[in-house]
């Protein structure tokens, strides 16, 4: 496959720094070090804070990491974060509430001691998680409201599609889940697979349908032989898009669950699928590559094609995301860092790069102008969109006690706040409130500064 490159002439040329790590299973990172001059205005700013509250306690839950010798705890060779400061999840904002700006932080944590937190998905009121002991907890304002369980396979991705769960497992398979009566508790039961034991068995008996995996083994096209890293649906034409660390993309039809096509779109694991916009979906991977596809319909058959490589690195993209209104895609990288591509008229170009974390970053969400960014650094980076490609960190959310591994935005019932849902390695989920009325986070360095 021939890979073209896009207009990302800053980032090829930062890419000579260092060689990219191979993506593997994420170890916890040690706690981020200040320097002196951190540790007075963190001092300095928690003491205005301790006044102005009159010493409200903050809840920080999660246990110090046991794990220290992560392959991503090194600080990036690129920049030093200018939001350091390890101000307490409730202490964002060193100024007193108002109307317009609202409630900003912290709502709640759900801890289930049941292993690392690898996925989320929110539709309505319930909040879905995935985590290492194959459990898929229900929850409902803040409080665990029903579940499921898989035979086999951590759960590494869901998407929600009407009253139908998919979710993508450390096996290789997609299980397909159904809610059959909202007010039952027990109402989630199991449907099917993707594939379908049915079609699987009927590709099984064909010789053609077999691809060569690995040396001297062969199997169906039709089923990921490796873990299912990432879903995305595009509801409008009933597709569901599953990436692996198979390398393969492949295109599933929602109202038969048949298996359209499977595509080797990279050279490595694929860590992030996502549908976009103007027909097209946008896969990042452990190669350093961010690939933009074209869905195409050729004889009644559905068909995509690669029409731009975005990004060409050392680094494993670990996260990609979209803003489909504004026509922006975002992709965060093992270097702790998240570059960005604005739409033109026949082509994607390079719009900048945003720094904000010390170590890599695991996951990504969009709501409305904001980007939420989350890292190995335990760090939850909020950012908003502004014209011009300016992107102003608006608040640091901090409060985990290991590396933030994945993220859901929901709107609030509020204009312009959000709900972000953010899921840990400390086996924990924590609920924040965000706005797009905050100010920017550099604010903080006019209070603590000298």
């Amino acid at each position: 496959m021939t890979n073209a490159r896009g207009e990302n002439g800053r980032v090829l040329e930062e890419k000579k720094v260092f060689r990219r790590q191979k993506l593997g299973t994420l170890l916890y990172s040690d706690e981020t070090i200040l320097s002196d001059k951190d540790k007075q205005k963190t001092d300095t700013y928690r003491g205005i804070q301790s006044r102005r509250r009159q010493d409200k306690s903050q809840p920080n839950s999660g246990n110090a990491s046991p794990y220290f010798l992560s392959p991503w705890n090194r600080p990036s060779p690129y920049v030093k974060s200018p939001w350091t400061t390890r101000a307490s999840s409730m202490e964002v904002y060193p100024y007193d509430y108002d109307d317009n700006f609202g409630k900003h932080g912290l709502i709640g944590s759900l801890v289930r001691k049941e292993g690392h937190i690898y996925s989320l998905a929110a539709s309505g009121d319930l909040l879905y998680t995935g985590s290492e002991s194959k459990n898929i907890r229900v929850w409902k304002n803040l409080k665990e409201f029903s579940g499921f369980k898989s035979g086999s396979g951590l759960v590494k991705a869901i998407v929600i599609s009407g009253d139908k769960i998919f979710t993508g497992h450390q096996d290789g398979k997609i299980r397909v889940w159904k809610l059959s009566a909202k007010n039952n508790r027990k109402a989630y039961k199991r449907v099917g697979n993707l594939p379908t034991t049915r079609d699987y068995l009927k590709s099984s008996m064909h010789p053609k349908n077999y691809v060569e995996v690995r040396r001297r083994r062969n199997v169906p096209w039709i089923k990921h032989f490796d873990a299912v890293s990432c879903m995305s649906l595009d509801e409008d034409q009933g597709f569901l898009y599953s990436g692996s660390w198979d390398r393969t993309l492949k295109v599933w039809r929602l109202s038969d669950s048949k298996c359209l096509e499977s595509i080797n779109v990279h050279d490595d694991a694929v860590n992030s699928v996502v549908v976009g916009f103007d027909g097209l979906i946008f896969t990042g991977s452990a190669d350093g590559t961010v690939k933009v596809w074209r869905r195409e319909l050729v004889r009644k058959a559905t068909r995509h094609v690669l029409v731009q490589t975005l990004m060409e690195q050392k680094n494993a993209v670990t996260a990609v995301a979209v803003s489909a209104a504004a026509g922006v895609v975002y992709a965060g990288s093992s270097a702790g860092l998240v570059n960005f591509w604005e739409r033109k008229k026949h082509f994607l170009s390079h719009g900048g790069v945003i720094r904000g974390h010390k170590l890599a970053v695991l996951c990504l969400a969009v709501g409305g102008n904001l980007v939420v960014s989350g890292s190995t650094d335990k760090s939850i980076c909020v950012w908003r969109r502004e014209e011009g490609g300016v992107h102003m960190c608006v608040s640091v959310l901090t409060g985990h006690g290991g590396p933030v591994k994945c993220l859901a935005i929901q709107e609030d019932h509020h204009d312009q706040r959000w709900i972000v849902y953010s899921g840990s390695l400390d086996k924990s989920v924590k609920v924040w409130r965000v706005s797009e009325h905050a100010p920017d986070f550099k604010l903080l360095e006019g209070i603590g500064g000298e």
